[in-house]
C-alpha cells in the first residue's frame, strides 16, 4: 500500500534536515502516493538564511498554505496516514500537544491523533525546558513520535549532509518507507 504524507515545515533552526527530508522522499515515489506540503512564514525565512536559496520552491509536491483549512488533510476522509513535522518548533509543538488548530500544521496534526495515524516531530531546540518536555510527554501519550533532530554518528558521516542524514533516515524509516540507510552492527569486524 503506498502512503500519503503531510510534510509540515515550521520556522525551526534545521532547514537541512526538511531539504533533505523531501529529497529522499521524491526518490520514493514507488511507495509514495501523494505528499501534501506546508511551510510557515518563518520556515521560508529561515530556509533562506540557512540554506541561501529558495529550493523549496522547486520540488513538485503540492504545497498549502498555511491557512488552507480546504486542504485534504483538513480533515480525516482525505486518509492521509502519515505525518511529519520537520523541523518542529516548540510553538508548533505546544500548540499541537494542547490541540489548538490555529493554521493547517496544527489543524493536520490534530486530524492525524484524532484518528490514530501516525505523528512524527522533529523537534529541534536545545536545551530543553519543563513545558517542552511536557509538551513533549502529551503528544507521545496521545500517540504522536517525538523524534529529535539528534544526528548519530555510528556510520562515520564525512560531511554535513551525511550528519543531517542519519536524522532524516530515521524518520523516514519511522514513517514506515523502505530507504537505504546505516543499520547498526552492519559493519562489524569479525574477530
Amino acid at each position: 500500500m503506498k502512503r500519503k504524507i503531510i510534510v509540515a515545515i515550521t520556522g525551526a533552526s534545521g532547514s537541512i534536515y526538511a531539504k533533505l527530508l523531501l529529497d529522499k522522499l521524491s526518490l520514493l515515489t514507488d511507495q509514495i502516493e501523494e505528499i501534501g506540503v506546508v511551510m510557515s512564514d518563518n520556515a521560508k525565512d529561515v530556509w533562506q538564511f540557512e540554506l541561501q536559496n529558495e529550493a523549496f520552491k522547486t520540488y513538485t509536491f503540492v504545497f498549502y498554505s498555511k491557512n488552507d483549512f480546504m486542504a485534504p488533510f483538513a480533515s480525516g476522509s482525505a486518509n492521509f496516514d502519515t505525518m511529519i513535522v520537520c523541523p518542529c518548533s516548540m510553538g508548533t509543538l505546544a500548540r499541537i500537544a494542547n490541540g489548538t488548530s490555529s493554521d493547517l500544521t496544527t489543524r493536520a496534526a490534530d486530524v492525524i491523533l484524532k484518528e490514530r495515524r501516525k505523528l512524527i516531530l522533529v523537534a529541534r531546540e536545545t536545551p530543553l525546558n519543563l513545558i517542552h518536555l511536557q509538551n513533549m510527554l502529551t503528544v507521545t501519550q496521545a500517540g504522536g513520535i517525538i523524534c529529535p533532530a539528534s544526528p548519530s554518528f555510528y556510520s562515520q558521516p564525512q560531511c554535513i549532509e551525511d550528519v543531517a542524514s542519519t536524522v532524516v533516515d530515521r524518520v523516514i524509516s519511522l514513517a514506515g518507507l523502505k530507504i537505504d540507510s546505516y543499520e547498526w552492527g552492519q559493519h562489524r569486524n569479525k574477530l
